[in-house]
């Protein structure tokens, strides 16, 4: 109460802010206090939340596209970073020969074992060494070599270039006047695409080796029987059929690294996300991209 009677605003009074409807010291009832934090985001609906991971698909495609476009653009600008090539040449071939090593020697082992103990129900067990070559030649050397080495070096790609991009180093690039798409993107998907027919040779012939293995072990059918069996039905066009799809694989591998690679935000846990997205991808888009390529070769082989 101030000397003139009347009631100040923070005095406690009965028209005062400071008004209490304690006792002195006791907070108000938690009913009567303001919320401090906002109410949680409405959750969205089906076709809401669909609709939205569409658009961001279409998104995913057209940075894909307008990333892939600025790449071609640059193969003929100068310099050609052969170094950095090279360099990308060690990292996603030489050092990918441990993994393709042990996966294709089982690989050909465990079918070795399922076609046997299919076919002997109908006593084609002699028929073992014909479907392993024709399925490794066609779809297993370079599909499954594909997915396998494709996770192993486009999450690679998306770690390295997406570190580079939360540390700005890309837009250190870019003020230097060089080109993201030249000189990050451009090496490693030239890379990928000589690495990847070359591995998928290698998986073959180490998958033959696990098949001979199994075979002479466990059925009986010698080395040499095993090879003349097989080369009876197996022709070129099913070696250089599997064989073509192995570039075009290659391509999707390191576009698609370095498109998650270079929108990556968000500091480490960022990176981490970008390559787990990066995997997943990556394994989608060649499955995708084997069933129609699969589909072109044998209208192509049958014309």
């Amino acid at each position: 109460m101030s000397a003139s009677g009347s009631v100040r605003p923070d005095d406690g009074g009965p028209g005062g802010v400071g008004h209490r409807r304690g006792p002195p010291g006791v907070p108000p009832p938690l009913s009567e206090m303001r919320p401090s934090l906002p109410p949680p985001p409405a959750e969205p609906t089906f076709w809401e939340f669909h609709r939205d991971r569409t658009l961001r698909f279409a998104v995913h495609l057209g940075e894909i596209a307008e990333l892939t476009s600025r790449e071609f653009r640059s193969i003929a600008k100068r310099p050609l970073e052969l170094r950095s090539t090279l360099q990308q040449l060690d990292s996603l071939g030489v050092k990918s020969l441990g993994i393709v090593t042990v996966t294709s020697l089982f690989i050909g082992m465990v079918m070795t074992i399922q076609f046997a103990f299919s076919l002997r129900r109908f006593g084609a067990i002699e028929f073992i060494p014909r479907a392993i070559i024709l399925s490794f030649c066609r779809e297993l050397a370079p599909t499954l070599t594909a997915i396998i080495v494709g996770g192993r070096i486009g999450s690679g790609m998306a770690a390295e270039v997406g570190a580079m991009n939360v540390t700005e180093q890309v837009e250190a690039i870019r003020a230097l006047g060089a080109d993201p798409a030249k000189k990050l993107v451009l090496p490693r998907v030239v890379a990928a695409i000589i690495v990847l027919p070359l591995l998928s040779v290698y998986a073959l012939a180490l998958g033959t080796v696990g098949a001979i293995f199994v075979c002479s072990l466990q059925y009986d059918i010698r080395p040499r029987l095993f090879m003349v069996s097989a080369l009876e039905v197996v022709r070129l066009g099913d070696f250089f059929g599997g064989l073509a799809k192995t570039p075009f694989f290659g391509f999707l591998i390191a576009i698609i690294g370095c498109h998650f690679g270079l929108r990556t935000t968000g500091g480490t846990e960022g990176v981490g996300l970008s390559t787990t997205r990066t995997v997943v991808a990556i394994s989608i888009a060649i499955l995708i991209a084997d069933f129609f390529l699969s589909k072109l070769i044998i209208i192509f082989q049958g014309a």
